[in-house]
């Protein structure tokens, strides 16, 4: 993924065409102000998606230190389906 960077000038004077272009591509993009890295902009349907994924992430990652510490806390079933979900979300995104 090659990252679209846009300068602070350009969201001021042309904000539609950057929310298009973030609508369109799913991808954030990144505003500099003087040439550095300052701000990242993406739409909400991106937004709650990737959120999602982090969630299910962190439930797997939870969910598999309880595994690896032997605690009784997330059944087999729990992480079958909790791995399910992660899955599902994955293969969206292709």
């Amino acid at each position: 993924m090659n990252p679209i960077i846009k300068p602070s000038s350009e969201l001021r004077k042309n904000y539609h065409a950057i929310a298009e272009i973030c609508k369109e591509t799913k991808q954030p993009v990144f505003i500099t102000k003087n040439g550095r890295g300052d701000t990242v902009i993406m739409d909400m349907q991106s937004f709650s998606e990737r959120e999602e994924q982090i969630a299910v992430a962190q439930r797997l990652i939870t969910a598999e230190r309880a595994r690896i510490s032997g605690a009784s806390e997330v059944t087999v079933d729990e992480f079958e389906q909790i791995a399910s979900e992660a899955i599902k979300i994955g293969s969206c995104d292709e």
